[in-house]
């Protein structure tokens, strides 16, 4: 049932967490010893090495080119992911295994947000970001068996954290702060957006060419 799926989700998020901590290189991603989750090596994952490729989005254009010839750290991510929900995948309808992944999805993106918070961006990194989310929301449409979860749209609305981390990417995307309000405002409209402006200016400051006194001066008003 979608209950039993919740209570697996709320279960295996302990590993998604340490997945993600491992790729991103959060030094605050202890590993969980071997056969301590569910009595299973595979859901378990023992201490695993982390690759010298981390979340870094401060990029100059020798590490830009540097990044797009390594395997980055989405990569290495969702094929620990893949290694942790396929067993599991196969015991379930598809509805149930749609919302598995879906369920763990979420989990991702919430750690992937506020790994991303603590990163500074440089216009390549911008861009870079908007790879490595896409890379991430392909992962998850290749796995879906629903139709209804093959688009972009769908997809968010069927995933919030997900959504958001779209969201993330949008902002830190843009050219110039003067488009921020046309992006927010079109968006809004749109009904896919849920940032706030706090969050937008939190956001917006983590661009290195971004003057945080223009971030503030330029968000002055009150979410609607």
């Amino acid at each position: 049932s979608e209950r039993a799926i919740e209570r697996l989700v709320s279960t295996m998020l302990p590993r998604v967490r340490q997945i993600v901590n491992e790729a991103v290189g959060n030094e605050g991603g202890s590993a969980i010893p071997a056969a301590s989750f569910m009595g299973s090596p595979v859901l378990s994952g023992a201490t695993s090495t982390v690759s010298s490729t981390r979340l870094d989005y401060d990029l100059d254009d020798r590490a830009f080119e540097l990044a797009q010839l390594s395997e980055g750290y989405v990569g290495r991510m969702c094929s620990s992911l893949d290694e942790l929900i396929e067993p599991l995948g196969a015991h379930f309808l598809p509805k149930l295994s749609d919302a598995l992944l879906i369920g763990i999805l979420g989990g991702v993106s919430t750690r992937l947000e506020a790994a991303i918070r603590k990163s500074k961006f440089t216009p390549l990194g911008a861009i870079s970001l908007d790879s490595d989310v896409r890379y991430l929301m392909n992962f998850a449409k290749d796995r879906l068996d629903s139709p209804e979860l093959k688009s972009n749209v769908t997809l968010c609305k069927a995933c919030l954290p997900l959504a958001r981390l779209n969201q993330i990417s949008l902002l830190l995307n843009v050219d110039d702060l003067e488009d921020v309000l046309d992006l927010i405002s079109v968006s809004k409209r749109k009904g896919n957006w849920d940032l706030k402006l706090d969050d937008a200016k939190t956001l917006l400051s983590l661009r290195v060419d971004f003057e945080g006194s223009k971030v503030n001066d330029l968000l002055q008003m009150d979410d609607e």
